[in-house]
């Protein structure tokens, strides 16, 4: 036998690790960094100053609720960009390949970034947040697909609740960036900056893609064979006429053939049938309603704004009491990752639900007082941070990860891009609670 394959010099376990370090960790940053990218920015002095139309700061009476319906307006684009990216995937994704679309998602977000930082009217920053939104879905809509084709069983689990631990730190390194950047007080420079810096990630993903290999299964799909045959070699760490590759090809072409003897349309998600696609599919939607739903996203993206107005502290105070909720959210993410191989899916989710739950309704409580009341304030904040403990049990990764694994084979594409796509519409109807 000759030896494995290689992909940048790496193979087997050594070549997941790069794919991950330098593909889904940059993708994901951008997902959780553009998402709460300027929640802590809206108070800003200069940013009031160039898009006064959004001002809610400065505003009282008549004019400021017309001012927030704009704002909501303007954050709302983000997440109508990434549901129409998400749900092309559905179509992309199978005819293009998976790396394609992830470099073009790479190329919206670095796009939409530009065309934000460098904004000096409020049509332009919505086109840069239309387009940067998209590319945002694109890339939460392939990447965990990608990710789950090319890892092995045993370690999928873990491989792709890194996902949401990669969305938490993109949450952290906005908070902590806005906070730098606000310390200096007056001028762009306080929003222009934290707004161009994810450009980083952006080029990284552009780059990278390209350098690690497609899915195997999506090779064999369109008869590229011999090379599918080369990309298990190197993903495996085996010569690629070792037993397991054959077995590997084998079981992909055997499913390819139950999958084109049995194809299904996207009308079929609404019926039973043998497989109950109806049933799995309401899952997948139920499971990105009730993440949303539960208040995370609110709390990840508003926690500057639910601090300094919600309980009354000052602006700094607010800022750093944000960056500190999403730091202790990104570390309490390692739980999901030692926990959802060896408890499963479902434990996680019934644990992480019932905790959330418990949190919100102590925090509906702690904060029914007035902010002069002390004890109530730090008893809210100690529930914001115990929120977000429990969030990244099951709700932060393990959510994407699940629906991939209960579609079918010949529908996973098409159910996870739709379902992410769900993700975000839920995302925005979360938003418009607020």
């Amino acid at each position: 036998m000759s030896g494995s394959n290689t992909f940048v010099g790496l193979s087997g376990s050594a070549l997941s690790l790069a794919q991950i370090l330098v593909v889904v960790c940059p993708a994901f940053i951008l997902f959780g960094y553009n998402q709460s990218g300027i929640g802590g920015l809206l108070s800003l002095q200069d940013w009031t100053s160039t898009f006064p139309e959004i001002d809610t700061t400065h505003t009282k009476g008549a004019q400021k609720s017309h001012n927030a319906t704009i704002q909501g307006l303007v954050v709302a684009t983000f997440t109508l960009g990434a549901l129409c990216g998400a749900l092309s995937c559905s179509y992309t994704g199978d005819k293009f390949g998976r790396r394609a679309v992830i470099f073009a998602g790479a190329v919206c977000t670095l796009i939409g970034e530009v065309l934000e930082c460098s904004s000096f009217s409020l049509a332009q920053f919505i086109v840069g947040r239309l387009i940067l939104g998209a590319g945002v879905g694109m890339l939460s809509a392939t990447v965990p697909v990608w990710q789950s084709e090319c890892s092995s069983s045993k370690n999928r689990g873990k491989h792709v609740v890194l996902d949401g631990m990669f969305i938490s730190l993109g949450y952290t390194l906005e908070s902590w960036i806005d906070l730098g950047f606000f310390t200096l007080k007056t001028g762009s420079v306080t929003w222009r900056p934290p707004l161009a810096i994810p450009i980083i990630f952006s080029l990284v993903v552009m780059v990278a893609i390209f350098f690690f290999p497609e899915s195997p299964r999506w090779l064999i799909r369109h008869n590229c064979g011999q090379e599918a045959r080369f990309t298990l070699s190197a993903l495996k760490g085996l010569p690629e006429d070792a037993p397991e590759i054959e077995a590997e090809i084998a079981g992909i072409e055997l499913s390819l053939e139950d999958t084109a003897n049995g194809a299904a349309k996207l009308k079929d998600l609404l019926k039973m049938g043998e497989d109950k696609l109806a049933y799995r599919f309401g899952l997948c939607i139920l499971l990105q309603f009730f993440q949303q739903m539960s208040g995370t996203n609110l709390i990840s993206v508003y926690s500057t704004i639910i601090f300094q107005q919600g309980l009354g502290l000052d602006s700094e105070t607010s800022r750093i009491l944000s960056g500190g909720t999403l730091t202790w959210k990104f570390l309490s993410c390692f739980v999901a990752f030692f926990t959802i191989d060896r408890f499963g899916r479902r434990a996680v989710f019934m644990v992480s639900g019932f905790g959330m739950a418990s949190c919100m309704i102590a925090l509906a409580v702690a904060t029914s007082f007035p902010h002069s009341n002390h004890g109530a304030s730090i008893a809210a904040t100690f529930f914001v941070y115990l929120f977000c403990f429990f969030t990244p049990i099951g709700f932060l990764g393990a959510n994407f990860l699940y629906c991939t694994e209960v579609a079918p084979i010949r529908l996973r594409v098409a159910m996870t891009s739709i379902s992410t796509a769900n993700h975000w519409l839920w995302v925005r109807v979360s938003a418009s609670l607020l």
